[in-house]
């Protein structure tokens, strides 16, 4: 498990720049909102934990196609759907290795990014804490997206209309959670339906994932 992981962490960086492609999309993202919404600091104070979210849930999107993708074209899926480890597993691994190469990123750079919209002070550390709470769900949900469509051919648009119904939720709760704690209010109920939600798909998704590989690899 330990060396696939490494190996989808290789792969991740030389296919394209999974960590450098997130996050130019990240940022590309924050500049123009203010062109967008007007350059009133006190508007963009207001939206920014949305923004930031909706950002770092569109970033995360444009890599969901590489997490299985490219074992399917080379063959290695066929091998280690058939080989000793459990697909389960494999399935988990991919999550993970999605996520350290796109979520984590994501969660670093998320104070910098708040500066250019003018983040509230008490929101940095809300917003880290509800990206970093919420973005293993984004990778989670996105691995069975991918084992959905794989082997279709140009199937990155399937993917992205299957998946983003899947990420409202994750989304509305990672935002609520991270504006309610920029402003200083109550953030008990967002931050446990986000945990909810991260654990749910977790503890259940990587199983209808690994279903759903058995039955397009047939």
């Amino acid at each position: 498990m330990i060396a696939l992981l490494a190996r989808d962490l290789r792969l991740a960086v030389r296919a394209g720049g999974g960590f450098g492609l997130g996050l130019a999309f990240f940022l590309i993202v924050v500049i123009l909102v203010p062109f967008s919404v007007g350059p009133e600091s006190g508007l963009l104070s207001r939206i920014a934990p949305g923004i930031l979210w909706l950002g770092a849930l569109l970033a995360c999107l444009l890599s969901l196609d590489r997490i299985l993708a490219l074992d399917w074209e080379d063959g290695t899926l066929d091998l280690v759907a058939t080989s000793p480890l459990p697909l389960e597993g494999v399935v988990a691994i991919k999550s993970l290795a999605h996520w350290l190469t796109t979520g984590l990123p994501l969660v670093v750079a998320a104070p910098l990014f708040g500066l250019l919209l003018n983040l509230p002070v008490d929101g940095y550390l809300w917003l880290v804490f509800s990206l970093l709470i919420g973005t293993p769900a984004l990778s989670v949900v996105g691995t069975f997206g991918a084992a959905l469509t794989v082997g279709i051919k140009r199937g990155g648009l399937l993917l992205s209309l299957l998946v983003l119904p899947l990420y409202v939720p994750t989304l509305i709760f990672g935002a609520e959670l991270a504006r309610r704690g920029a402003e200083g209010q109550a953030t008990t109920t967002p931050l446990l339906m986000l945990a909810g939600i991260t654990f749910g798909v977790i503890a259940l998704l990587p199983f209808a994932s690994a279903l759903v590989l058995r039955i397009n690899l047939r």
